[in-house]
């Protein structure tokens, strides 16, 4: 026996289901995450307001932005930028692009993770060397030691890590591995010879 179906007694359509955004996505998105986090204080002292910076940041920092110093604030505005920079990069890197932009991309990518990591390892150490009463600081500076080594450490290699993640994806991703990899190479190299750089001749 069978029955027969009129007009209005068609079976509906299933719902389609919202796309799902790919695993390798995820590093992407939070590198970006993290670099419009980041940006959120850099331009909240460029307009004037040290709050949270009193207590996390050096007091001559702290001195410079009260007394809106020109240089200081357009540096403060300009930092703002460069991590919104690094937030498109790791929304770039996110998907696959053109051949060239993959190349910046990763170049970038690369360079920030060193970077990040490299300056996070820093504070990390530098932090456990004060504590543990190895290393010496002046006495306006002892209050930050505990800032540096629980929050400011932390939260560099965190976002080295995602962006070390996001390029390492979107390098899988690629029919032209080796390739590329040398532009994530050569641009985690240069971080870190600018971080040296910056160490040894004292600017930055």
């Amino acid at each position: 026996m069978t029955i027969k179906l009129s007009v209005g007694d068609e079976p509906h359509p299933a719902p389609a289901r919202a796309p799902r955004l790919h695993p390798g996505v995820w590093p992407g998105f939070a590198a970006a995450a993290w670099g419009l986090l980041f940006a959120v204080p850099s331009f909240v002292w460029a307009t004037g307001t040290t709050f949270g910076a009193r207590t996390t940041v050096s007091p001559s920092l702290v001195k410079l932005a009260d007394e809106r110093v020109a240089w200081f604030v357009a540096v403060l505005w300009v930092t703002g930028l460069l991590k919104v920079f690094g937030a498109l990069i790791g929304i770039g890197l996110a998907q696959r692009r053109g051949r060239r932009v993959g190349r910046l991309l990763v170049f970038c990518g690369g360079g920030a993770a060193v970077l990040l990591v490299w300056h996070g390892c820093l504070f990390l150490v530098h932090g456990v060397l004060v504590e543990a009463g190895i290393r010496s600081v002046a006495p306006d500076l002892a209050g930050l030691t505990l800032w540096y080594l629980c929050l400011w450490g932390p939260w560099f290699i965190v976002g080295g890590l995602a962006f070390a993640a996001a390029t390492l994806r979107y390098v899988r991703r690629l029919d032209t591995r080796i390739e590329v990899r040398r532009y994530g190479a050569v641009g985690a190299l240069g971080a870190l010879l600018l971080s040296l750089g910056s160490m040894i001749t004292g600017i930055g």
